[in-house]
């Protein structure tokens, strides 16, 4: 038997590749399709329990393919019901190979050409819906200089079924439960969960800047938003960047793509060369046309996040620059985020400039949202992911080995 060898990874395949394979096995095309909808609507992740696939075929997939969720290394739980995940990327691991022969098929089988990695990702439950935020890298390079994500650095592009696999395991652990603030997490029936079933927003807002994993990213999003695949609403998931003007261009093109949101973060070039570096090279002008250009739906809104900064680009002042920044760009909102507390020289804004810089936008007839981020007590808000260790007594953890 060859060492070394390296498993076909079926996490995150399109059907198209899906097909391609199966039928190289010499086995007919639509067993691609049995196996795409077994991974992404039915969430079985072992070949051992696809029971639509004959047992010659389970038996040959089991030798030759692998399904790889992202390892949970730990959970913690924040008090207002969010859960921040730390997964394991690209890690040794033990394959599943129960009604086998071979018994060299129970040895550990290892992820070639991967780098092991960290990740985070969070899943916040509200009442009829229930949104994730997902990375798309392991590090970042951006630098953002109010982000703690950007002290780690770029470690590697995740690929598409590491991106596709965050959503899943979030997908499957937390169906059927319902957890909100103030409320123990609560488990229904096979015959409420059609009752209790939630939308779910998925929000590219995690470790990464998307735009620069490019085609990782699409590649997960197709299947995320294939109706046939994961089955999600293009409506309901948004690709969050800091303004990589090429990549906005290129999503523009695709025919099936995220809603776009662009972390602004500042009121002029001068704030936003410190604060975001990547300003330097696609300035506010360069990112303004591409989002003018970019194509919007009739019920469709381009997001321009913004951190407010205490003391630094919260001034009614910038309120107004920022106001003028929309005009013209067409259908856009503003969703203002007080900046979540971390290991950075920054501050928190006050109550009264957080309004005031809302009060304005209104006043100039920009519609503005104050999003007050969810899980701050366990470094799971925006700004917060750098796989931080958390010691509180104030959070729940659970270890696993």
């Amino acid at each position: 038997m060859k060492e070394n060898w390296e498993e076909m990874e079926l996490l995150g395949k399109s059907r198209e590749e899906l097909k391609v394979w199966v039928t190289g096995l010499g086995e007919p095309g639509y067993r691609a399709d049995q196996i795409y909808r077994a991974l992404y609507q039915e969430w079985n992740f072992e070949i051992t329990r696809m029971t639509v696939l004959p047992a010659g075929l389970r038996e040959k997939l089991a030798r030759e393919a692998t399904i790889t969720l992202p390892e949970v290394r730990q959970r913690y739980f924040s008090k207002d019901g969010s859960v921040r995940y730390l997964f394991g990327l690209g890690e040794e691991k033990r394959t599943n190979t129960e009604n086998t022969e071979d018994s060299e098929k129970n040895k550990t089988k290892k992820n070639l050409g991967k780098r092991p990695a960290a990740v985070e990702a969070v899943w916040m439950p509200s009442e009829n819906r229930q949104t994730i935020c997902i990375s798309t890298q392991a590090g970042c390079a951006v630098d953002c200089q109010f982000c703690m994500t950007a002290q780690l650095g770029l470690i590697r592009n995740l690929t598409a079924g590491e991106i596709v696999g965050q959503i899943l395991a979030a997908l499957q652990e937390n169906e059927g439960k319902t957890h909100t603030e103030g409320s123990e997490s609560t488990e229904f029936t096979e015959k409420e969960k059609s009752k209790h079933k939630k939308q779910t927003n998925v929000v590219l807002m995690g470790q990464g800047e998307p735009l620069l994993n490019y085609e990782n990213v699409m590649a997960a999003m197709r299947i995320v938003l294939d109706p046939k695949g994961v089955g999600l609403a293009p409506k309901h998931v948004t690709l969050s960047t800091s303004g990589i003007v090429p990549g906005i261009e290129k999503l523009a093109k695709e025919q099936v793509r995220p809603k776009l949101a662009i972390s602004l973060n500042a009121s002029n070039d001068e704030q936003r060369d410190v604060l975001m570096p990547i300003n330097k090279k696609y300035p506010l002008k360069v990112l303004l046309e591409a989002c003018k250009k970019f194509p919007t739906g009739s019920r469709e809104y381009i997001t321009f996040e913004y951190v407010l900064l205490g003391g630094v680009n919260d001034t009614a002042e910038d309120a107004r620059r920022v106001a003028r920044l929309m005009s013209g760009l067409g259908r856009v909102k503003v969703n203002l985020i007080p900046w979540n507390p971390g290991a950075l020289p920054y501050k928190e804004p006050t109550e009264e400039s957080v309004a005031e810089f809302h009060r304005v936008l209104l006043d100039k007839g920009i519609p503005a949202f104050t999003r007050y981020s969810r899980g701050r007590d366990v470094m799971a808000a925006c700004g917060q992911l750098a796989l931080g260790e958390m010691k509180s007594p104030q959070s729940s953890v659970i270890s696993i080995q």
